[in-house]
């Protein structure tokens, strides 16, 4: 593990708590707004900087902090990042600066706790991705439940807001008490492994639990609790009936981040499977299994929505299956497209859903019945949305197009069966996107007052032609993202075979 003198993480993940607390104290709500985009902006060129610095040669953790923080338990301030986690800290970065430029004048009260509450859920999002202790990893995940909870209760668009807010926030603790036990046990194993008493013997870090060995039984145990945990933030069939709800009642700029950032997949990635490795393997083929359903049935279901934030929920429901299958398959094909995807999600996800409410400000609603003719009256926006329509089922030259073909490939590589299941998923992530958007943008107009809205204007049309940029970019040349996990992505699956017998 590479270490820096200057603790450049950790500037990364108390700046943006450092803006929440400026924007809460700053007098004027313009001036607030003002220095939240601040801090937003200059919290993405600190990430760009982690990138410059990065050693895309090195696939162990880099650019690592390590501090004592609770002795007696062992438990360590451990912060660091691999080829895994490094692209996520300048996407979040940039999704922060959209979602504060969306909801720059749409949110009409409390708007300096409003926009507070998003720097402080940067922070926090971002110490999730760095962290290497796991319950440094924990602190950081239950932080990000108060500001959604306040976020959708607060400034939710429909009436069952704050009942939204509750059933997220419920869902939430209960996969963390299932990932608080798996920790638990990981640190109590490292103890009984080196022949220690506890609390002496305790460890929480994650290097030092990949390395420790798990006795069968109590590995299957942590596996699914973990597995649990992270399911339900995924979220994964059937864990997913929170994203819907929350997508209907919930400000779409909020709902952009959940679907954007899928830190429970995330947390798949870095935690469950290397740290049960060989339950990882014995199970990998239930993994497959609720990474098929997930996709087939959320697709499904999607074919059958009228709303738009509905669609896109249960679209991002799907996706999420497919990943899952990518990262089941335990292939280098699968992992690189999981994690190419998962990317996808903040580029691609998140603009649907800030374009579904750009088209709620205006009109006052998302269902079809309302929506017949968008393209005659905002051939700007319908343009934009295309485009990203394109990426989400992965047509070629767009972003999606790579993520989606390593994943497919990886799945065909591991069992044919599975891979017609990935297959049948993306055909019917075309069907359900091109059918809603055929009834939506095109035929006649079908709202009353559709004919006095306006299209996009420039501040909205400047920040999707950001992520609209680097889709195509990221779609022509893939390589770039590729290159940068290659060699983590190697030593992730190594860690899995290596303690296979």
């Amino acid at each position: 593990m590479s270490e820096v003198d200057f603790p450049l993480l950790s500037f990364l993940i108390f700046f943006p708590l450092l803006g929440a607390i400026v924007v809460g104290v700053t007098q004027n709500t313009h001036a607030a707004k003002l220095v939240a985009l601040l801090f937003a902006g200059s919290e993405l060129l600190l990430a760009l900087l982690v990138v410059y610095f990065f050693d895309a040669s090195n696939g162990d953790f880099q650019l690592v902090e390590q501090y004592n923080w609770i002795p007696q338990l062992k438990i360590e301030y451990m912060i660091g990042v691999d080829g895994i986690s490094l692209l996520f800290l300048p996407l979040s970065a940039l999704l922060t600066i959209i979602v504060i430029l969306a909801s720059w004048n749409s949110v009409q009260h409390n708007r300096r706790f409003h926009f507070a509450l998003l720097l402080a859920l940067q922070g926090v999002t971002v110490g999730v991705f760095c962290s290497l202790d796991l319950v440094l990893f924990f602190l950081f995940w239950e932080l990000t439940l108060p500001p959604f909870f306040f976020l959708i209760g607060l400034w939710g668009i429909g009436s069952q807001r704050r009942e939204a807010a509750m059933k997220y926030t419920l869902f939430m603790l209960a996969g963390g008490v299932a990932l608080l036990l798996a920790i638990t046990l990981l640190a109590a194993n490292h103890a009984f492994q080196i022949g220690s008493n506890i609390p002496q013997g305790l460890s929480f870090s994650l290097p030092v639990l990949l390395q420790t060995a798990l006795p069968d039984n109590e590995q299957k145990l942590v596996f699914l609790l973990l597995l649990f945990g992270f399911a339900v933030k995924a979220p994964l069939v059937p864990f997913h009936t929170w994203l819907p709800t929350v997508a209907m009642e919930g400000p779409t700029h909020i709902v952009a981040i959940l679907v954007g950032l899928k830190l429970g997949v995330y947390g798949i990635l870095r935690f469950t499977m290397p740290l049960a490795p060989i339950a990882a393997i014995e199970f990998s083929w239930v993994i497959s299994l609720f990474g098929a359903i997930t996709l087939i049935y959320a697709a499904l279901i999607a074919l059958q929505q009228t709303n738009l934030r509905r669609l896109l929920a249960y679209a991002s429901v799907s996706h999420v299956g497919l990943v899952i299958v990518g990262i089941a398959s335990l292939t280098m094909q699968g992992i690189q497209g999981a994690i190419f995807q998962l990317l996808n999600f903040t580029l691609i996800a998140s603009v649907l859903m800030l374009i579904s409410g750009f088209i709620h400000h205006r009109l006052g609603s998302t269902d079809t019945i309302h929506l017949g003719g968008l393209a005659k009256i905002m051939p700007r926006l319908t343009c934009i949305y295309f485009l990203f329509v394109l990426a989400s089922i992965g047509v070629p030259g767009t972003s999606g197009f790579p993520a989606e073909l390593l994943m497919i490939i990886g799945a065909l590589t591991v069992n044919s069966a599975l891979g017609i299941s990935a297959l049948m998923g993306a055909v019917l992530g075309a069907a359900y996107m091109l059918s809603f958007s055929r009834r939506a943008f095109f035929g006649p107009i079908l709202h009353a007052d559709a004919n006095l809205t306006h299209d996009l204007q420039m501040r909205e049309l400047a920040l999707l032609c950001i992520p609209a940029l680097l889709i195509l970019i990221f779609g022509f040349f893939p390589d770039g993202i590729l290159n940068l996990n290659q060699v983590a992505s190697e030593a992730w699956l190594s860690r899995l075979t290596i303690q296979t017998p």
